[in-house]
């Protein structure tokens, strides 16, 4: 079965890796080796030499090997590079780098990463400013990530590079939601399938006067200084007049709600941010009602917040159950999280994975892991449990897989 990842942050002008230490810098392995004791000095060295920075991390596998993580490694390195042997170590590892450095030199390298991973297509997540020129976007399908702009419009080189992005004006609550639809003009008119952001736990969404928000609008774009309030209020502002934008122009909103940014300051890059598990969905009910024509598929991190999504999806039509993010991402969690899903969602309003990969290889070692799952809970919970035929259940798990990221975000093209 080929697929579409309806999630990613791959870079469509350096979709596949070029050395091993590409997948090897992924964040899961270095925050890892950081963990176990490898100094985040060794790891983020200014200028290392690709070879010199995977020879730092390879003796510190064997700390890992338990992992889901290196389990993914290892996939990737039999079924890339065609390594044999069951471990990585510090006495094979320079014939593998070399190995797979001649794979990943050839001019069709990525195109045969695409092949034996069965990609269809592959969502991005691009910046607002993102020109979306220079690759092809019926494979590489934009969608638009907004943190920036509901978090970060009070630093002056973000107002520069959305008014440089736009060729706009802004002095006003009107101005600024033009300015806005702009933008979204400009991303469904190069095939955008989605708006997206993630979201801290504190972030309540609501509905902002216009008359509030042009006083604060016009303080931030005037190159004043606004106070922790004024910020807050042209969050939720920005935040709102995206959700109308998804609705004006039919676009999904990929909700990732639950983030805690720099937890762990002292930690490897990408590797500073956790979950809180005081998060909770009824801080989204005033935009689930104010929008019932928008689709949320919505992501969290935690265990205990997937209970509350399972309710929410229940009832709320326009809540889609949205893969398995980050720290849920570990066989454990996915299982039980499937599991509650397939047995209280009704089947249309599940997304039942993206990669969240940096990197096309990890495509297949990733779906590869939650397509195990899934067939399991398939088959002991509805072949076994309740007397499906196989047929019928493979179905389902098409559902589950494809068929609801194309109906919610719009068919590959062929």
């Amino acid at each position: 079965m080929r697929l579409i990842d309806p999630h990613t942050h791959i870079n469509p002008h350096a979709a596949a890796s070029a050395t091993l230490a590409d997948i090897l810098g992924y964040h899961y392995y270095t925050e890892l080796a950081h963990s176990a004791g490898l100094s985040r000095g060794q790891i983020e060295e200014p200028g290392i030499d690709p070879k010199e920075k995977v020879s730092r991390l390879i003796p510190w596998l064997q700390t890992i090997e338990n992992t889901a993580q290196y389990s993914w490694l290892l996939q990737m390195c039999q079924e890339f590079f065609g390594f044999e042997e069951e471990r990585i170590t510090v006495e094979n590892w320079e014939s593998l780098y070399d190995r797979s450095l001649q794979k990943m030199s050839q001019p069709d390298w990525e195109q045969q990463v695409l092949q034996h991973s069965g990609l269809d297509q592959v969502y991005l997540t691009n910046d607002f400013d993102d020109p979306l020129t220079g690759f092809d976007t019926s494979l590489y399908v934009p969608c638009l990530r907004t943190d920036d702009l509901v978090f970060h419009l009070g630093k002056p080189e973000v107002r520069e590079r959305l008014l440089q992005a736009t060729n706009s004006e802004v002095s006003n609550a009107e101005s600024l939601r033009q300015t806005i639809s702009t933008l979204f003009q400009h991303f469904t008119g190069n095939g955008a399938r989605a708006c997206a952001i993630s979201l801290p736990p504190d972030f309540i969404p609501g509905a902002v006067s216009d008359a509030a928000a042009d006083e604060v609008i016009s303080l931030v774009f005037s190159g004043s200084t606004p106070d922790a309030d004024q910020l807050y209020k042209l969050s939720r502002f920005v935040f709102w007049t995206l959700a109308d934008c998804c609705d004006q122009f039919s676009l999904p909103f990929d909700l990732m709600i639950g983030v805690n940014r720099r937890v762990y300051e002292d930690g490897v890059f990408q590797g500073q941010d956790l979950f809180d598990t005081r998060v909770s969905l009824i801080q989204y009910k005033e935009l689930l009602n104010a929008f019932p024509r928008v689709r949320f598929p919505i992501s969290v991190l935690a265990e205990t917040n997937n209970q509350e999504l399972v309710s929410y999806s229940w009832i709320f039509p326009n809540v889609i159950t949205s893969g398995h993010w980050w720290y849920s991402n570990i066989p454990v969690f996915i299982e039980r999280d499937t599991r509650a899903r397939l047995q209280a969602v009704p089947a249309t309003k599940q997304i039942g994975y993206y990669s969240d990969m940096y990197k096309l290889e990890f495509a297949l070692p990733k779906f590869g892991m939650y397509r195990r799952i899934l067939s399991r809970v398939l088959a002991e919970d509805f072949v076994g449990g309740r007397g499906w035929s196989a047929e019928r259940a493979i179905g389902l798990g098409r559902r589950i897989l494809r068929g609801n990221v194309e109906e919610i975000f719009g068919p590959a093209e062929s």
